[in-house]
This record gives structure tokens, C-alpha cells and sequence, in this order.
């Protein structure tokens, strides 16, 4: 089998994780179809894989959970008995370090308790600590929490009400109505009124909308297989977290919760997720005050920041990889 040239995987994965379908970044890069699909699936596994083995032991006092809604191949109405369970909504469950803004956890399902169990297992899994747990308004949480966290969380719910669409014409719109109140309802613990919000893990939805290509309503350009989603996902996370300045840190999420301590490039991000299973790494201290740091830094700054600890004893800083 044909392997693309590594320069190649990065420009791919470049185009992929800027909005661009897979037939824009087959026109961009010069490759088929085909490959930029199989490849989105091996570096989007690769990447679960490496979230998996680095995003552990992080303390996070100010914890944000809300979900993402997608569908593969078909929406929920046009959904025929007899269709295989993955058709239909999908939703992307995102737990967000309000103040890092690291994503902590993730996962693609159903909306549903079982799946929702499974996030907030995995979110208790990667967070050290009491920390402070904001939700929206669904139910399945109350149970997720109390199975997970027992007593150690104060957690609360960000219950909105929106207006109901009276004409025919708004109330088959994508979007939803006016939010004619919020209510903020405490479960468990004391948690601090002031700090309970679901606004900064609402921004990074945002984010995914505008950085996949499958998140884009109204288009072509949904996924027809699950698998394919929960790739872009997973290839998307990993670098928004590692390779992606946030603009108010003017550091990555990684950096500001004290998992890494210099700005990943795509060319090293992919050699840490395909080169070698990742070994979990003790995280660093966090920095309370960031330097701000310039975006555009050329290869030769690059390469002079600290290489990340690894077995192969560093990773190469690819030219055309810098994000």
C-alpha cells in the first residue's frame, strides 16, 4: 500500500483542522479522495491515543460540560427503522478547564445515559481533585456525577428556556430561539455562584463548528461513517490543545495547564501520535501568568524551545508543520 510522504500527511492534516472538506484538501495538497480519508482515520486514532496517554493528572478547579450536536449520513427525521444504530444525531460531549481551556474529555455518541455515564467516567479519570463542575440542563448528568464524583464535586446546572418559535418558517430553523431565561440550579456541593457557566465551553463549540468541515450546517460536507467522525474529532482535540494559540492566553491550552511547555507544530504532534505508542508523562507545573509568545514563529525559534520527552529522545520540528 501507497504511504503518503510525511511533508504530505502535514499539509493534510493542516487543511483538515482549518475548515476544509476532504475535496478541498484533496484540490490543496494534490492527493486523491481516498487517501486524505484513511489518513484523517489513522492520525485521528493515532491522535485518541496520545490524548488518552497525556491528558491525565490535571487539576482543574473550574470544569465546563456541554455537547455538540452532528449526525452521520442522515438526520434523526429522515432515520428509517431497520437503518444501522450509527445514523442519525451524534453528539460530541466536550469537558472544558474553564480557565486553561484545555479539553479534558471527550466522546462521540448518542445522547443518552449510557454515553453520558461514560464521559463524565472518563472526565473523573483525568481530573485531580474537588473541582467546580458546570453543565447545561441535561438530566442524564445528575446520575453521570453522582456515579463518577460521589461527594467530591460541587456541581451545578445552567438550565436555559428559549422563546417558542411562533410562525412555520422559525420553527423549522437549524437555530434555536431567543433564550428567555437561565437558571442556575445547584446539585451537589457548594459551588460558587458567580463561576457557574457553560459560556467558555459554548465558545469552543463554536471552534469546532468553524474548524471542521463536518460541523458546517447546511452543507455536504456531514460524515457518512461514524468512524470518520470520531477521527476528525479526536485529530481536532489533540490539536487545539498541543498545537493551537489560544488568542486570550497567547499560549496553547496544553501550555497553560502545565502538560507541555512550548507550542507543538503538526509535523510533531503526528510524530508523537504515529511514531511510537505514547507513555504517559508527569504534567508540569502550570503557568499562573503566561508570556505571551508570537504565533508566527519561524522554524529556527522553533527549534530552539525544549523537545518533548519521548523515548525516541526528541521530535523533529517540521518546517511546514508549524501551526
Amino acid at each position: 500500500m501507497n504511504v503518503l510522504p510525511f511533508e504530505t500527511r502535514v499539509r493534510v492534516v493542516a487543511a483538515l483542522v482549518e475548515g476544509n472538506s476532504i475535496r478541498s484538501t484533496e484540490r490543496l495538497v494534490g492527493c486523491t479522495r481516498n487517501a486524505v480519508m484513511r489518513f484523517n482515520v489513522t492520525a485521528g486514532e493515532a491522535c485518541a491515543r496520545l490524548h488518552d496517554a497525556l491528558v491525565r493528572d490535571v487539576r482543574a478547579a473550574l470544569i465546563q460540560a456541554d455537547e455538540l450536536w452532528t449526525f452521520v449520513q442522515k438526520k434523526r427525521r429522515q432515520v428509517k427503522p431497520g437503518d444501522p444504530p450509527e445514523m442519525g444525531d451524534q453528539w460530541v460531549y466536550v469537558a472544558m478547564d474553564s480557565t486553561s481551556k484545555l479539553i479534558i474529555s471527550y466522546r462521540v455518541g448518542k445522547r443518552n445515559l449510557p454515553e453520558t455515564q461514560a464521559f463524565v467516567a472518563d472526565l473523573r479519570g483525568r481530573v485531580l481533585g474537588k473541582p467546580q463542575l458546570s453543565t447545561d440542563g441535561l438530566a442524564f448528568y445528575r446520575d453521570a456525577v453522582e456515579r463518577a464524583f460521589g461527594p467530591d464535586v460541587d456541581f451545578a446546572q445552567v438550565v436555559k428556556s428559549f422563546e417558542v418559535p411562533i410562525s412555520p418558517e422559525a420553527a423549522g430553523r437549524y437555530s434555536p430561539g431567543r433564550i428567555i431565561s437561565e437558571d442556575k440550579q445547584v446539585v451537589t456541593g457548594s459551588p460558587d455562584p458567580e463561576k457557574i457557566s457553560t459560556s467558555h465551553v459554548e465558545r469552543g463549540n463554536l471552534s469546532f463548528r468553524m474548524s471542521l468541515r463536518r460541523f458546517t450546517r447546511l452543507t455536504n460536507g456531514f460524515s457518512k461513517k461514524l468512524r470518520n467522525l470520531e477521527a476528525a474529532v479526536a485529530l481536532f482535540v489533540a490539536y487545539y490543545n498541543f498545537c493551537r494559540v489560544h488568542e486570550t492566553l497567547r499560549v496553547t491550552p496544553a501550555m497553560a495547564a502545565g502538560l507541555t511547555d512550548h507550542i507543538w507544530s503538526l509535523g510533531e504532534l503526528l510524530h508523537a501520535a504515529l511514531d511510537e505508542p505514547p507513555s504517559p508523562v508527569a504534567p508540569l507545573a502550570p503557568q499562573s501568568d503566561p508570556e505571551p509568545i508570537a504565533v508566527g514563529m519561524s522554524a529556527k525559534q522553533a527549534g530552539k524551545l525544549r523537545e518533548w520527552p519521548s523515548r525516541r529522545r526528541g521530535l523533529r520540528v517540521i518546517k511546514g508543520g508549524l501551526a
